[in-house]
This record gives C-alpha cells, structure tokens and sequence, in this order.
C-alpha cells in the first residue's frame, strides 16, 4: 500500500560551503605589481524550512531524507567576487515541529510563510585584497570559506485543529466527524481503521473552526501502546477535548464511566512537547465535552440513560449523540463552537499583552574564548574554545607560512598568548584548538608573536623559516676547530710514525 500520509520523518540537512577567498596581484602594461586584486569567496545557502498553505505531509522527506543547500563561489581575480550559494527552501505544513535528535525543540511552526533556518550557510572566505593592510600591503594568502552547518533534525506535524475528538477503537469518531462535516475518512466496524488524522471543518452559527479525528486510544496509549503514542502528538494545540464513548459495547470488562477514566488518565501521563509559549494549557485542564455516541441503538440509548446523571454529576457536559440518526449534532456542535469562541478571546488576550523584553548584554571581562587545561600521560595538553578561534582555524590554509603566521597574528591580539603565559604554559607544550571532533593540534611557539613587520618573501613567513645560515662569529668558532681537529690528527699521526720507526729499530739489533 501507498504511503500517503507521514507526520514524522528524520531529516539530513548540509548547508552550502563559502566559497575560498583568492590570492592575486594586479598586472598590467608598465606595472608588473599594481596591488592584490583578490576577491571574497560567496557565501554557501542556507537550508530554510518554510510552512506552506498546500503542503500536508512529510511525505517528500521520507523518501528522500538527504538535502543540501547550493556552495558559495569562490573569488577571482580583478576584484570579482564570488556568488553567493542559494538558499534551499523546503516546505513543510502548517503546525510542524522541529526537534533534535535527542528531543530538544528547535522551533514550533505556526502560521503561513513562517521560516526556519535549519541549517546555515558557510562564510566565504577573504580574498587578499581584503587582508592588505599598511604593513601587509601584497598578502600571498587568502581566507578559506567555511564549511555549512550539519544537523540531523525531527520533523513531526501537530495538526492545527481546534477540536479533537478523542476515545476508544471504534467509538464512532470517525463517523461523528463525517457527520459534522464534508471530510470522509475511511470508517468500518473494527478496530483501528483509522490510520491517520482527519480534519473537518464544522460551522455553527458565525464560528468556523476544525475537527480533528484521531485514531483510536487504548490504555497504555502513552508509552506506546497501539497507535496512540504515535497520533497523541495532534492533538496538542486543540482548543478543547471531546470524549466519545461508545453506548453499545458489548465487553464485560467495560463500561462508559471506565472508558472516560481511562482516556484521561492517558492524556494526563501524555508530555506536550510544543514550543512553552504560555498559550497552552495542559491536557488535562482543556475544555471537556462527552459525546455518548450511538444512541440510536435500543441498548445504546438504555446504557446512556444509566450513565449521563453520573457524568453530569461528575461535571462533564453531556450529549446523547448519533452519526446514523443525527441525533444531538446540532447541540453539540454549537456547545463546540462556543469553547472555541472562548479558547480564541484567550488566546487573543494573551497575543495581545506586552512581551517584556529581557536583554542580556556580553560581559565586560568576556574575553570570547576559554582555555581548558587538560593532562595526559605525555604531558598537559591545553585546549582552547570559543567561536573566533574554531573559525579562524576553519579559515586558515596550512600549507602557505604567511597564512599561519596570520593565524598567530589573530591568536596573539585576542589574548591567547597572555593567558597560556598566565595558565603556566611552556614553549613546545600541545595546543589544542576546538573540540575533539574538530581540532587543530600545535606545538606552541611563543617566538611566533610578532606582526607583519617580519614577513619575507610574498607567500612566507620568516618566523615559520628554519634559517640554518651560521653567523660570522659561529663560522669561526667552527673553523677553528677544524684547525684544532687536524693539528690533534697530525700529532697522532706522527706519534705513530715515531713509534713503529723505533720498533724497527729496535728489531734490526
């Protein structure tokens, strides 16, 4: 069979990488080095999810989990910047959540046109003509773009109904809904025929609202029994519950008031996991209404007349209620109406109060990274955090010295040094930058402070140099003990000559 409805899928985002910055030098007739001309690399797109009025299923991401956003172009020559990558935007409909992987909600979509950018884009990178400065006037590198976001999100849909109808397989939900409305959900007389959510649209009087009709419940529901757990997510942001239970059973083990008892004491073990918004309440203080249904039957309208005193007792509004006969849908469609015109005045009410805005500014002393000192058995290993550095190392090209020793430039002036002098760092200690799934591991030199004042060659970096030339006074220290070296080997040499004279002098007699 088909899969024609899915609220729930697990979603593979990339956004696009930024595109390299470019290293060039401007040359034309007469003026072999007329400045850097590289340009910045684009930026990479953005993945956006965005709710879409003609959107009702996942389905598209269930048989295609895997989306990426386009990459930023990289940067030319001539000052010609590089493209920046397009945003994918992926439609979901209205009333999706987005978690993590771990539960955690990301965001909660209401209303058409609302976006959320799941995943964004790389910054492209700096071409050289952006990093020349008075002292690095021809810079031999460029930036790196950085790479785009990954996540692994859960979509889940919550439909946006303002009633739900709500009890046990076979209660006649769904031809209550088909009676109330145009909707024509597949009905038969056994369990679980409904397989997904149906919505209806009733009017009654001047109210307008949607009916949701939601696969049967059964005890145990909300730790996953039967199909419960599954569908209990649409009815979260219903304005109220309507309870129907069914006046014709015929199981021994039970009965109306039982039914009813049980179905709240499922929605009361239920966790809402929607955006706390504050315009919600808990399940289980929703407006209530009880629908005994099938009363149109000889036994069904006997049991309802045995158990509506109790519930009416109990302070639940009761209607005696029949898809087949009609019977009691006006009343109760109208007692529906009238939560929802209530729900909807509260709701506005809180729309409308002031949000007080809390701004929490950066600390004065925040220095926008941390330095962790951790010890191995090979010695202490210190690790650096915080988003400028991770980025800067992302946007380094290791292979060209002068890029490294910009890098150190970066780490110098934001404070790294200082504060590894002040941990109790040594020269050749392990540096760290990043976390351990992403990291950069450095011997650290703290000769390697200094500016751009030491450059050599475009491209190069005389700190990074391994300058084995010898100085005039190491020259002659050396010659001289090449002088002494031979003089030691003449002396032994006519040592011996002296020696094996004699011993043949000393044979001849």
């Amino acid at each position: 069979m088909a899969i024609e409805f899915v609220d729930r899928v697990t979603l593979h985002v990339t956004a696009g990488n930024g595109g390299h910055g470019c290293v060039s030098v401007r040359r034309e007739k007469f003026k072999p080095l007329g400045g850097p001309d590289g340009a910045n690399g684009g930026d990479g797109g953005d993945v956006v999810l965005r709710v879409d009025d003609q959107t009702t299923t996942l389905l598209p991401y269930h048989r295609s989990p895997h989306r990426r956003a386009e990459n930023g172009g990289v940067g030319k020559g001539d000052l010609r910047h590089g493209v920046n990558g397009e945003n994918l935007v992926l439609l979901v409909p209205e009333g999706t959540v987005v978690k993590t992987k771990d539960g955690q909600v990301l965001a909660d979509l209401m209303g058409i046109g609302t976006e959320f950018i799941a995943a964004r884009g790389g910054r492209g990178g700096l071409g050289n003509a952006a990093l020349a400065s008075t002292k690095r006037k021809a810079p031999g590198f460029a930036l790196l773009g950085e790479p785009g976001e990954e996540r692994e999100l859960v979509l889940e849909i919550k439909s946006v109904a303002d009633i739900a109808l709500v009890g046990f397989p076979s209660a006649g939900k769904s031809s209550l809904i088909a009676a109330l409305s145009a909707a024509r959900p597949k009905i038969a007389d056994y369990p679980f025929t409904t397989l997904k959510p149906n919505l209806g649209v009733v009017e009654a009087g001047d109210v307008r609202f949607t009916v949701a009709d939601v696969p049967g419940l059964i005890p145990g529901a909300a730790q996953g029994r039967g199909l419960g757990l599954e569908f209990l997510r649409h009815i979260e942001r219903c304005a109220a519950l309507v309870h129907v239970i069914d006046m014709a059973t015929w199981e021994s083990d039970r009965d109306p008031v039982t039914d009813l008892h049980a179905i709240e004491s499922e929605l009361a073990e239920y966790e809402v996991d929607v955006m706390p918004s504050g315009d919600l309440l808990p399940l289980t203080k929703r407006p209530v209404l009880v629908a005994l249904n099938k009363t149109d039957l000889p036994d069904g309208q006997d049991m309802s007349d045995m158990v509506r005193s109790e519930l009416e007792a109990a302070g639940y509004r009761t209607f005696e209620v029949s898809a087949v006969s009609r019977k009691g849908l006006r009343e109760l469609s109208f007692a529906m109406a009238e939560l929802v015109k209530e729900e909807r005045k509260r709701r506005s009410q809180i729309e409308d109060a002031p949000i007080r805005q809390v701004i929490r500014p950066i600390a004065v002393d925040d220095a926008g990274f941390d330095i962790v000192r951790e010890e191995t058995i090979e010695g202490p290993i210190y690790r650096v955090l915080g988003s400028k550095p991770q980025r800067w190392v992302l946007q380094t090209d290791f292979s060209n010295d002068e890029a490294v020793g910009y890098l150190a430039d970066r780490l110098e002036r934001l404070g790294v040094e200082e504060q590894l002098f002040s941990m109790g760092a040594h020269p050749g200690d392990t540096i760290v930058i990043g976390p351990d799934d992403n990291s950069v591991v450095f011997d650290w030199d703290p000769t390697m402070v200094g500016g751009a004042e030491l450059l050599g060659a475009r491209g190069t970096d005389m700190r990074l140099e391994d300058d084995q030339r010898a100085t005039r006074k190491e020259r002659k220290a050396a010659f001289h003990e090449r002088m002494d070296a031979k003089t030691e080997a003449r002396a032994e040499l006519e040592a011996e000559r002296i020696a094996e004279k004699r011993a043949r002098q000393e044979g001849s007699e």
